[in-house]
């Protein structure tokens, strides 16, 4: 059957309390996986491209607009320590659900990767699947990875799982669409096929607007064989979070939990009678990225970076010496 991830990302508002209670929902609704984001303020390196954002000649945008002050102001206050990481491990096991994170910044994965975690699992950003360095320490400490595709190319992909494979270590992919939120007619999700070329196991990260779309876009997705789907996930109001607008409730993932359980036939009748439209999320298994990806992938990948040591910065894709 396949497994449910459900992330808390930043839904938790830097409340122990919010967590356990995200963690505890999530296990009494049917996720199999929780995972949080090991994120900290001050690895977000000040880029002056992005400070008033960039337009071209023509009136097309080339680079976001995203202030450094604002946006290290609003992480600052969400940033968890390494004991609140062991608090979510703990809650995780409680409640008996897998626990797992996706690390930022490269010198922070030492210090991340102490708190046992069962099985050894880590969740890889779509910014980070091309970073070939971070994916070679990152194998250090984990042995099982989760990597999602969205907003890299296709020759990058195909490196990273030649890396992956060098290093002994098991892998999945998740196609994604790094549009926030992602519309249906826009999710291709017969890219989880072309995706399967380099491993058994695929599935598919969903960031569909959920008061649009719901969660057809997953149920479609298992429809079509994926082993593993990933899910915002919150049990907070969607205007309490920065996420919401792209998480499921405690509602919506039984319903997807209950869906899953279903035969292929029924889930594709089921899909028919309830979502006549569903087959616009199939697409085309290669596709070239839309414009806002593309502005997506330039500014979020190197939203974090590493300190060099020379009082410049280490993106995660840089060998060591190649700082700025």
């Amino acid at each position: 059957m396949a497994k449910i991830i459900v992330e808390i990302c930043q839904n938790h508002n830097g409340s122990r309390d919010t967590v356990r209670e995200m963690v505890k929902a999530a296990a009494q609704n049917g996720a199999d996986i929780v995972k949080m984001q090991s994120i900290w303020s001050a690895d977000v390196p000040k880029r002056e491209r992005f400070e008033e954002g960039e337009v071209h000649s023509s009136g097309i945008r080339t680079a976001i607009k995203r202030p450094h002050a604002p946006e290290v102001e609003r992480l600052s206050k969400l940033d968890l320590t390494l004991d609140d990481h062991q608090f979510f491990i703990d809650t995780c096991h409680e409640f008996g659900v897998t626990p797992m994170t996706t690390i930022f910044s490269r010198h922070r994965i030492k210090e991340v990767a102490g708190p046992k975690v069962p099985g050894k699992w880590i969740k890889v950003a779509s910014y980070d699947c091309a970073s070939y360095p971070m994916l070679r320490e990152l194998a250090e400490y984990f042995d099982n990875f989760i990597i999602s595709t969205g907003a890299t190319y296709d020759d990058e992909i195909r490196k990273t799982a030649e890396l992956m494979k060098s290093l002994g270590k098991r892998f999945i992919f998740l196609h994604c669409v790094t549009s926030y939120p992602n519309a249906l007619e826009n999710c291709h999700l017969s890219r989880m096929e072309w995706l399967r070329q380099f491993t058994p196991e695929v599935g598919w990260s969903d960031h569909t607007k959920v008061k649009d779309n719901g969660i057809v876009a997953a149920k479609v997705a298992l429809a079509l064989g994926a082993d593993y789907i990933e899910r915002h996930f919150t049990i907070l109001a969607e205007d309490q979070t920065k996420d919401g607008p792209v998480s499921i409730t405690p509602a919506m993932l039984r319903e997807l939990s209950e869906f899953r359980a279903l035969s292929k036939n029924e889930q594709i009748r089921r899909l028919d009678a309830e979502h006549p439209g569903w087959r616009v999320a199939v697409g085309t298994p290669v596709r070239e990225m839309g414009h806002t990806e593309l502005l997506n992938r330039d500014y979020y990948r190197g939203r974090f970076a590493s300190p060099d040591g020379k009082g410049g910065w280490l993106y995660n894709w840089e060998e060591h010496g190649q700082g700025n």
